[in-house]
């Protein structure tokens, strides 16, 4: 059984969960998520590793409660166990020493920013790190990012704090003000991700993304993450999820994003009574 041995409450829906794994935390690096499993007969569900404690062997993962098994997930507390915990999969961010790198992170995205963007200021890059939610109180790990950026620049959509308007306009400023940026990071909603890619192209600056949000099984077995990568299949599980944002089809990933939709609202509908399932 995998022991969370801390839970923070960062909104109403988004919660941290520090989790005992030891095995999986000594192999941990940037880039890379786990599968869990609340129980026997729960669903297996992707999340992305926000932070790894190698020390304390424990696994830091930052979740939206969007739908039923998240739900129950963040009802969970201290002390409480999960039946599965596998990791950590995917391949690694490539970190280097580039030069001068930009980390993007929108809403709970920032989450798997951090541990690239703390890597890349190991590796002696200058990092510039741009993070934004939809209002201040959504906003994540400001304090750690600042940490472990050259400079941090916020942005929030309702102008509460910070710039106000969305990430790429302050990605948009950076690039043509700071001279030569070596590689981008961008990791959000799908959206996001496309406007990120779509900001840094006339740039010719390689930004890559992670493809997190459309994984379901996180194997390669059932191929609902397929993507289309420079005309080639791609699955985000196994061959990402990091991949150039340039090369993506961002509209067949779209409509991969809405696949299970109607079967996920039938679901939460179903334990509407129940409230988040856990009792």
């Amino acid at each position: 059984m995998y022991r969370i041995v801390r839970k923070e409450v960062m909104s109403p829906v988004i919660k941290l969960l520090e989790i005992e794994a030891p095995e999986v935390a000594a192999k941990a690096q940037p880039g890379q998520f786990i599968i869990l499993r609340l129980d026997e007969e729960g669903e297996r569900i992707p999340l992305t590793i926000a932070d790894f404690d190698r020390t304390r062997g424990t696994i830091t993962t930052i979740f939206q409660e969007v739908g039923y098994t998240t739900r129950r997930l963040g009802c969970l507390e201290t002390g409480d166990s999960l039946a599965d915990f596998v990791g950590p999969l995917g391949l690694p961010s490539e970190i280097e020493n580039y030069g001068r790198v930009v980390c993007v992170g929108g809403g709970v995205g920032v989450a798997p920013v951090y541990p690239i963007a703390r890597a890349l200021k190991e590796a002696g890059n200058e990092v510039i790190s741009i993070i934004g939610a939809r209002t201040k109180d959504l906003l994540l790990l400001e304090d750690e990012m600042r940490a472990v950026s050259s400079e941090l620049l916020v942005a929030t959509d309702d102008g509460s704090y910070g710039h106000h308007g969305f990430v790429t306009d302050l990605l948009k400023q950076v690039l043509e003000e700071k001279g030569k940026v070596a590689r981008v990071w961008g990791i959000g909603p799908v959206v996001m991700m496309r406007a990120v890619a779509e900001t840094t192209r006339p740039f010719g600056v390689k930004t890559i993304v992670s493809m997190n949000p459309i994984m379901v099984d996180g194997t390669g077995m059932c191929g609902a993450c397929r993507v289309s990568v420079g005309g080639e299949t791609k699955f985000a599980c196994v061959d990402g999820p990091e991949f150039d944002g340039h090369e993506i089809d961002w509209q067949l990933a779209l409509r991969r994003m809405n696949m299970y939709r109607e079967e996920e609202q039938e679901i939460i509908k179903a334990h509407e009574g129940g409230g988040c399932g856990c009792h």
